[in-house]
């Protein structure tokens, strides 16, 4: 058996509405990454643009990296761009969140496309908290939504609330899910949930990390 191939797609963060920057959210990104080497596989990290994905000081502890998570963090650093990923290199792809995401991983053609060839080959997708940003707008072959009639989840729009940056978004994620076609399963803030449609697999907060990548490992 041929080791699996797993592509992580990270925002390179952006400024929000407020300027303030947003980024990517390190547990998101590390939990499943963890998770994914302990399954055996191989995995590659890329981003819109390449290079840096900053990680979002709210996601650290009095600004400072876990000390197991330093390696990890160093990957950040280097991620591939995205011009130079083929979607047949791979056997699944998975976003992580973080504010950054709605603002780089949502409405990016490079990744869309991906998005598309995976939908179409019938692999694995997965994403979590902020992450299903870059799931909206992506338009499948027969003209729908990839989210269509898919039961997802995302960071939910009480959650915006609850964090107070609903002005400092592009869009509200649930809403435009919903807009979408998608049948959106939220629970309550900061409840573990995650939901496995077939080959597609969505967790609404950085408490769902850990799991989304325990179902995404099985929808594989």
């Amino acid at each position: 058996m041929s080791t699996k191939q797993l592509l992580m797609v990270v925002t390179n963060g952006a400024k929000m509405n407020n300027e303030q920057f947003a980024g990517i959210w390190l547990s998101e990104f590390t939990e499943p990454y963890e998770e994914f080497t302990k399954a055996g596989y191989h995995v590659t990290v890329a981003s819109p643009k390449g290079g840096e994905s900053p990680i979002d000081d709210a996601s650290l502890e009095n600004g400072i990296i876990p000390e197991q998570w330093h390696e990890l963090a160093e990957m950040l650093k280097r991620t591939i761009p995205l011009a130079e990923i083929q979607s047949a290199d791979y056997d699944g792809i998975f976003m992580p969140g973080g504010h950054g995401a709605m603002f780089d991983l949502a409405d990016n053609p490079e990744l869309q496309q991906l998005l598309r060839d995976f939908y179409e080959a019938d692999k694995v997708i997965g994403a979590v908290c902020h992450g299903p940003a870059a799931l909206t707008g992506v338009l499948l072959e027969n003209g729908e939504f990839l989210v269509a009639n898919r039961k997802v989840t995302s960071f939910t729009n009480t959650e915006e609330e609850g964090v107070e940056l609903v002005n400092q978004m592009p869009f509200l994620l649930e809403t435009r899910l919903r807009k979408e076609g998608a049948l959106f399963v939220g629970k309550g803030d900061w409840e573990e949930n995650v939901y496995a449609d077939g080959k597609l697999v969505t967790g609404q907060n950085p408490q769902s990390s850990i799991e989304t990548a325990k179902q995404f490992i099985k929808a594989i």
